[in-house]
């Protein structure tokens, strides 16, 4: 089967985070089964655009600014737009990693006229919202593509009631969960380690991550507590914040097929992150084996709970802090519980069982 994905941003820093490795998995579990696939979107920060990412074959094209102040929403890619126009057709199945965006949605919508069989999955991006390009977007693309999708994929309950609110009933919903290949065990040894892994951006809330560091190194707490993720936008806030204490560092961006491999020398796992819907940092974080702490809203919170793989807690600094203090205070509890995360993703969010539940649903699309 030919599959191409259609994808917001690829950058060496992971700037668009969690799509994109999702699409990346995706796109390396099919080529493992002997598909011929493509990922294809706009790109920045590359003095040349590579023509593979790992082992995934890719097709990028320069990202424009076309709507300034509006961030990724405002991104387009007028060669990618041109590029599905004339390729298109010669796809049997596209998965369209849909944004509101200038990128995908205008991508989207080549595929749409081409006649070729899509899946949309939104990654909880598509919300009713106030953002000034929303309604306009919406109007126009958005419920477009979502209502002539063979599915729409959605990660949560609340995500499905989104996207009926953005595009109204009779969408073609369905649901598939993000999966992680198998990574290395964690292997964590010395003065523990305390890691967030995301993009600086304040929904993810970086600054209660290092509020929570400094009153945990404070009380005597002996561990290091790392930063690890592109600036977006809280850096200049991040880095004034951090003081001169050695144990409390960020070490900027990493590419993101290299995270794991960075889990797997931390002891605990947090982020603080705001209504995130399913994010891919804690699904690799618990698939080394990290014990996780997330706050309730987050979209895996009743996994964690389910499984007994992390503390599910509020996102303010002294009850993180609470819940990393016990962590380290009872390393035998936490090693428990990354090994229960490691095994609930390995048995539920494997790869191979992700790529059985597409491969359904991409034989149904172009039946």
């Amino acid at each position: 089967m030919r599959i191409l994905h259609l994808v917001t941003l690829v950058s060496p820093e992971g700037a668009y985070g969690g799509p994109v490795r999702v699409a990346f998995n995706q796109a390396a579990e099919f080529l493992g089964r002997g598909d011929d696939v493509i990922v294809a979107g706009a790109a920045r920060g590359y003095d040349t655009p590579p023509a593979r990412v790992g082992n995934v074959p890719v097709r990028l094209f320069p990202a424009r600014t076309l709507v300034p102040a509006t961030g990724f929403a405002g991104l387009g890619a007028p060669g990618l737009w041109r590029w599905v126009r004339r390729h298109g057709r010669g796809f049997d199945i596209v998965h369209i990693h849909l944004g509101r965006d200038l990128v995908t949605l205008p991508a989207a919508l080549a595929v749409r006229h081409a006649g070729t069989p899509y899946v949309v999955q939104p990654h909880g991006m598509i919300t009713p919202s106030s953002h000034p390009l929303a309604a306009p977007l919406d109007a126009a693309w958005t419920r477009k593509v979502l209502r002539d999708a063979r599915a729409v994929c959605f990660l949560t309950p609340a995500e499905h009631d989104d996207l009926t609110a953005v595009a109204g009933p009779g969408l073609r919903l369905t649901r598939v969960d993000n999966g992680v290949p198998a990574y290395p065990h964690a292997t964590a040894a010395g003065t523990p380690e305390v890691l967030f892994a995301a993009r600086l951006h304040a929904r993810k809330q970086p600054l209660a991550f290092v509020e929570m560091a400094k009153a945990l190194l404070a009380n005597g707490t002996v561990a290091n507590f790392t930063l690890v993720g592109p600036d977006e936008g809280e850096g200049p806030a991040v880095r004034a914040a951090l003081g001169a204490d050695p144990r409390l560092r960020w070490l900027g961006p990493l590419d993101p097929a290299r995270v794991p491999e960075r889990m797997a020398d931390a002891a605990v796992f947090v982020l603080p992150s705001l209504r995130e819907p399913y994010p891919m940092a804690v699904l690799e974080a618990m698939a080394v084996g990290l014990p996780v702490v997330i706050p309730p809203d987050c979209g895996l919170a009743p996994l964690v709970e389910r499984t007994g793989s992390g503390i599910v807690t509020g996102s303010a600094p002294t009850e993180l802090a609470a819940a990393v203090r016990s962590l380290l205070a009872d390393r035998e509890r936490a090693t428990a519980m990354g090994e229960r995360g490691r095994r609930a993703v390995a048995t539920e969010l494997g790869m191979a069982r992700i790529g059985d539940r597409l491969r359904e649903l991409y034989d149904a699309a172009t039946r």
